[in-house]
């Protein structure tokens, strides 16, 4: 039985967001990344032409994770408020699982870096917010229920929320974990809100 080689891309991108994780409020260079990973900057710059292409990795990722799994929510769950609490559900836990990354969701590890890595954050997270937007939406048109606030609003308020756990996340350095109380805030947001 021949065991498969791992991913050196792979191996990068998870060395990369291990070290986000490990060094907070740190700015990890290609090359304390590269004698993390016992190699050279060169071997680092053959998989990828530039640091930023290195974060830009991490971000797909994410947005491949995310994105696929709201959508499935999406498609499966018709129901606005459970969707809407799977949505931030899915965000939350995914942060909570992969801090290093999370470090880069917030804008922290892109100090210094391109901005069109911070447009593309931003761009993720327009898309979840659309997300909910559309779900809200749907439930006006399709049970005949309006929302007491601006579905556009009201989207945006559940965002900032998210974005309040998971700055939170990263301040505790990674001790106050997203989904905690999770199930009562929602019960709360759900009750006063929707």
């Amino acid at each position: 039985m021949t065991s498969k080689k791992p991913n050196r891309k792979e191996q990068i991108l998870g060395t990369l967001a291990a070290m986000l994780e490990t060094s907070p409020g740190q700015r990890i260079t290609t090359k304390n990344l590269a004698a993390e990973l016992g190699v050279s900057e060169a071997a680092l710059y053959r998989h990828f032409p530039s640091k930023a292409r290195m974060f830009e990795g991490l971000i797909e990722f994410t947005e491949e994770a995310v994105l696929t799994r709201i959508n499935q929510v999406m498609e499966v769950e018709k129901n606005t408020l459970v969707r809407c609490e799977m949505t931030l559900r899915v965000v939350l836990t995914f942060v909570e699982r992969n801090p290093g990354i999370t470090r880069i969701l917030t804008g922290d590890a892109l100090m210094g870096e391109h901005d069109r890595l911070r447009s593309r954050v931003q761009n993720l997270f327009a898309k979840i917010e659309a997300n909910l937007k559309q779900a809200l939406r749907e439930r006006r048109l399709r049970e005949n229920v309006a929302t007491r606030i601006d579905e556009a609003v009201l989207a945006n308020l559940l965002m900032a929320y998210a974005d309040g756990k998971i700055a939170q996340f990263v301040r505790s350095e990674f001790k106050q974990a997203p989904t905690s109380e999770f199930d009562t805030q929602w019960q709360t947001i759900a009750h006063q809100l929707l």
